[in-house]
């Protein structure tokens, strides 16, 4: 017997797989470190490991070259957004100088079926991204910080992610090499 007209859509199932999987994740963390700063600090630096190698699949995917300045980052970033192969439904992406940009996203799809508890209030739920976003960076020889400045769990009609230039990182010789 076939069942006729109950088509699923995979994208969505993946998307809200994906998404209460990050929910386990953060709660466990929760869990593990009982201080907020500390699961903060850890969503960030997981964030990083995966930015490091997530750049590797972009740069595959996209054939694109090196990046020339801080601007040719952030262009990069906001085709991959909008190129939707990581992150889904981006607002905009404002540009304020040479340095620093923003982006703004109407739905995070992290955050999708999540309430903080009043004793998660400094809970950056999200920090994930800051991470992911310094650690790519860093791979094509930016350091780069991040931060949140708006957020929507937090009551704010965006969430607006502000990434700054810090550096240029020179190549170096690993030790004992020449």
């Amino acid at each position: 017997m076939s069942r006729q007209g109950t088509r699923l859509d995979t994208k969505k199932v993946n998307s809200e797989l994906f998404t209460l999987t990050y929910g386990a994740l953060v709660s466990q963390l929760l869990k593990d470190y009982e201080n907020v700063e500390d699961v903060n600090k850890q969503l960030e630096r997981m964030g990083y490991n995966i930015g490091i190698r997530l750049i590797e699949d972009f740069l595959a995917r996209t054939s694109s070259g090196r990046c020339y300045d801080f601007r040719d980052t952030a262009d990069k970033i906001q085709m991959k957004i909008q190129m939707k192969i990581h992150l889904k439904k981006h607002r905009s992406m404002i540009k304020s100088n040479s340095d620093e940009f923003s982006l703004q996203f109407e739905t995070n799809p992290l955050t999708e079926f999540v309430e903080l508890p009043d004793h998660c209030l400094n809970l950056k739920y999200a920090n994930v991204l800051t991470g992911v976003i310094r650690g790519a960076c860093e791979m094509v020889q930016m350091e780069v910080t991040s931060w949140f400045v708006q957020d929507q769990l937090k009551g704010d009609n965006v969430t607006e992610l502000r990434i700054k230039f810090i550096k240029r990182l020179e190549d170096a010789i690993p030790a004992g090499e020449d």
